[in-house]
């Protein structure tokens, strides 16, 4: 039943790429987290931590009874149906086409102009973008397609194969409550405290898989994890290491870190090889999370 699901919600991303936006669960939990930040302060920090804490666990406990509700929904019926509908709700928990249409647009746009690259990678980076070089823009893209081939892709689909549907939308409401309140900033250093660090609890194995794939077979795992470190998050470095290393490219977000510093400046072509390699890479550790499914859900039946 849950290898049914991977397979049917990865037909459904290649195909539909996305469920309509008023339908879609990440924009409901945006609306609650939208909502519930009014009653969390940025100070004292005890304070602010708690408050930031009790609504992200309140948001997490509702989408993972939510999770819970469905499987039980659909528990009693036919064995194709139930991988219909489970692969129908994990769908939208997951974004494997919209991500390579991102980045790919963001090579798009910058072989207009430079402004309108630099547009459009804003759409998918949280760093300031005004004073990008047409390299800078590539290399954040570049970053951009690692990171999230990790925590949009390989993350979700994961966490469903081991611990099904409530383990999926768990993870996706935490990643995105990382993605909304997990900054290092005067109003979230505090309060989004419990948000960061579930995300990068989360995301331990699923972010060194996702490397280690990218990676694989050229490059080294002791000089990808000598990269990864460079990084502040202690994931984020994995696959954005991975796809510098594996390409040849450097990869730099000025002032933090530099990922392959003796790499040549990333080219269009690096971005359509990194987008190739995302795209099979991500394919073929969504058929491993099916498998994985599928191991699962036979020890469940003692087979």
């Amino acid at each position: 039943m849950t290898a049914g699901a991977v397979v049917v919600a990865g037909v459904l991303d290649a195909t539909l790429r996305e469920p309509p936006l008023v339908a879609h669960p990440v924009r409901v939990v945006g609306c609650y987290l939208e909502v519930a930040q009014r009653g969390v302060p940025s100070a004292p920090p005890l304070h602010a931590a708690a408050l930031g804490g009790a609504a992200w666990t309140l948001g997490a406990a509702v989408a993972t009874a939510l999770g819970v509700a469905v499987e039980h929904a659909v528990w009693q019926a036919p064995a194709w149906r139930r991988s219909l509908l489970l692969g129908i709700a994990l769908w939208p928990l997951f974004a494997h086409r919209l991500l390579l249409d991102e980045v790919e647009a963001v090579e798009t746009a910058l072989a207009d102009n430079l402004e309108t690259g630099r547009a459009a990678v804003a759409r998918i980076v949280s760093r300031d973008v005004s004073v990008l070089s047409e390299v800078q823009v590539r290399e954040a893209a570049i970053e951009s397609l690692g990171e999230n081939l990790a925590d949009s892709v390989v993350a979700p689909l994961l966490w469903f194969a081991i611990g099904g549907l409530p383990a999926a939308a768990f993870y996706r409401f935490a990643n995105t409550a990382d993605a909304v309140w997990g900054y290092r900033t005067p109003r979230w250093r505090h309060a989004g405290a419990v948000a960061a660090r579930a995300d990068d609890l989360l995301n331990l194995l699923p972010a060194r898989v996702t490397g280690l794939a990218l990676a694989a077979p050229s490059v080294h795992p002791r000089v990808l994890l000598r990269e990864a470190r460079k990084t502040p998050s202690p994931n984020a470095g994995w696959p954005m290491a991975a796809l510098a290393l594996r390409l040849g490219v450097r990869c730099e977000k000025p002032g933090v870190y530099t990922l392959n510093p003796t790499g040549r400046a990333p080219t269009a072509a690096d971005t359509e090889a990194a987008l190739r390699l995302a795209r099979r890479r991500g394919w073929a550790l969504t058929a491993a999370c099916a498998l994985l499914a599928a191991a699962r859900a036979r020890r469940r039946r003692g087979v």
